[in-house]
C-alpha cells in the first residue's frame, strides 16, 4: 500500500510589508516581502497517513503548540485516491500544492519557473502559509481567500516569505502569481510551509492560454504616462487575459514576452520570434521543451504583430501572413480541441486596417484547411489612460478584458 507522508514542523511566523498595489483591500491577513531565513525543527510532530484500509500512525517527538505542514513539491498522484468533484464533474486533485502556469518539476524540491502569471495555488484548514523561493528582484501577487494583498518582492538566494499570517482558523485559499515577465530570469519555488492541513485544490474546469508581446506581460501597465518601464510598474496581474480569465472562471497560462513578434521583433530584430520560443518550459532556456499534453487550453488567444510592424521595415503579407498561418497550424497539432482567437495587435490607421486583413487571410487559410474553430477577433479599445513608454493603462486592459470577454461568450459560450 503506496502512502502520502507529511511532515508537520513548527514555524517562526514572521510580517513584513511593500508598499500596497492599487488594488490590494485590507484583510485579517498579513503579507509582505520581508523573508524570514530561520524555521525551528525542535518540538516538532511527525504524522503519516495511509489509504482508508491502514491505520493511521502518529509518532509524538515532543509536546507542540503548533504545526506546520511542509510541502516541497506537487504530490505524486499514485499516493492517494482521487474523486470526482460533485459540482463539476472534474477530478479532484489530492491534498498538495497546484502550480500554475508552464513550470519544470523534474526536481519536485525545486520547482523552476518564469512566464508571466506562473505562480501556485493552495487551499487548506489552518491560519499560516509561508513559501520558500529562490529568486532575486522579481514582484508577485498574492491573493488570500479572493482579496489581493500588498505586493510580494524577492530577495537574492532562497528566502522564506509569509503569504498569510494570522488567518482565523478554517479554510482558505492563497494564491501566489509572479507579476514580472521572463526575460527577468527563473523563479525556484522551494516548498510552502502551512500551518494546518492542507486541502484538495479547486478543480479546474476551464483553461485559457494567452500568446503575446509586451501588452500581454503587462509592461508599464502599473505606470502613468510619462514614464519609463521598471518591473516595478509591470503587473502580469491586472492585464486583459488574466482579467478576463478571472471573469470566467478559466486557469490562465501565459506565453508572453516584450518585443517579440510573429515574424520581426521590435525595432526589426530578427532573432528569436515568439513561434522560436513557444514551446519552451522557462522562457530563456531554449533547452526546456514544455509537453503540450500536460495542459489543454480549451480557449487559446494570440496577441501578436504590434512588434511586426513596430518601424518602416514591415513584413510583406506574403511573409507574415505564411508565418502566421504555420504558426495555427502547430497549435491545432498540439491543441486538437482548442479554440483559437488570433486577435488585433495594437496598430493604428491604415496599417491597422492592413494587419487586419492579414489575419483575417490567415483565419481563411485555416478555415479551407478544415480548420473551423479559428476565428480572428478585435478586443482593442479606446485608450483610458497611458502606462510607461505608450503602453495601455490598467483601464485600458480592463476594457480589453471586457471584449475578450464577449468574444469568449460568442465563441464557446462562456
Amino acid at each position: 500500500m503506496r502512502t502520502l507522508s507529511i511532515s508537520l514542523l513548527l514555524l517562526l511566523a514572521c510580517n513584513g510589508g511593500d508598499p500596497g498595489d492599487t488594488d490590494a483591500s485590507s484583510t485579517s491577513s498579513t503579507t509582505g516581502s520581508t523573508p524570514s531565513t530561520e524555521a525551528s525543527t525542535e518540538n516538532t510532530t511527525s504524522t503519516t497517513s495511509t489509504t482508508a484500509d491502514d491505520p493511521i500512525t502518529t509518532t509524538t517527538a515532543a509536546p507542540t503548540t503548533s504545526t506546520t505542514a511542509e510541502t516541497t513539491g506537487p504530490v505524486d498522484p499514485t499516493t492517494t485516491t482521487t474523486t470526482d468533484d460533485s459540482t463539476t464533474g472534474e477530478p479532484a486533485e489530492p491534498p498538495g500544492i497546484h502550480y500554475v502556469g508552464r513550470h519544470d518539476d523534474s526536481d519536485p524540491n525545486a520547482i523552476r519557473m518564469s512566464w508571466s502569471g506562473v505562480g501556485a495555488l493552495l487551499r487548506f484548514d489552518g491560519t499560516d502559509v509561508h513559501a520558500s523561493l529562490d529568486d532575486n528582484g522579481r514582484w508577485f501577487t498574492v491573493v488570500v481567500d479572493g482579496v489581493v494583498q500588498p505586493p510580494l518582492m524577492t530577495q537574492p538566494g532562497a528566502q522564506t516569505y509569509p503569504l498569510a499570517v494570522g488567518l482565523a482558523p478554517g479554510e482558505h485559499t492563497v494564491e501566489l502569481y509572479r507579476r514580472t515577465e521572463g526575460s527577468f530570469g527563473v523563479t525556484t519555488v522551494l516548498g510552502f510551509e502551512v500551518t494546518g492541513e492542507l486541502l484538495s485544490p479547486p478543480p479546474v474546469t476551464r483553461r485559457i492560454q494567452v500568446i503575446g508581446d509586451s501588452i500581454s506581460c503587462g509592461y508599464g501597465n502599473e505606470g502613468v504616462s510619462p514614464c519609463s518601464f521598471s518591473a516595478e510598474t509591470e503587473n502580469h496581474y491586472l492585464t486583459y487575459g488574466a482579467i478576463a480569465a478571472r471573469s470566467v472562471g478559466a486557469e490562465l497560462h501565459t506565453v508572453a514576452w516584450s518585443g517579440k513578434g510573429m515574424v520581426n521583433n521590435y525595432g526589426d530584430d530578427v532573432f528569436e520570434p515568439m513561434p522560436q520560443i513557444y514551446d519552451r518550459t522557462i522562457a530563456g532556456d531554449g533547452g526546456t521543451a514544455w509537453d503540450h499534453a500536460r495542459w489543454q487550453p480549451d480557449v487559446v488567444v494570440i496577441n501578436l504583430g504590434t512588434n511586426d510592424f513596430s518601424t518602416d521595415k514591415d513584413p510583406a503579407e506574403d511573409a507574415f501572413v505564411p508565418a502566421y498561418v504555420a504558426f495555427l497550424t502547430h497549435l491545432r497539432d498540439v491543441y486538437p480541441d482548442a479554440f483559437i482567437l488570433p486577435v488585433a495587435p495594437l496598430l493604428w490607421g491604415e496599417e491597422a486596417t492592413m494587419v487586419t486583413g492579414y489575419l483575417q487571410s490567415a483565419v481563411d487559410q485555416r478555415h479551407q484547411a478544415g480548420d473551423m474553430d479559428v476565428a480572428f477577433v478585435d478586443i482593442n479599445a479606446d485608450p483610458n489612460g497611458w502606462g510607461c513608454d505608450g503602453h495601455p493603462s490598467v483601464a485600458t486592459h480592463e476594457a480589453m478584458a471586457q471584449n475578450l470577454t464577449d468574444a469568449l461568450s460568442l465563441h464557446v459560450g462562456w
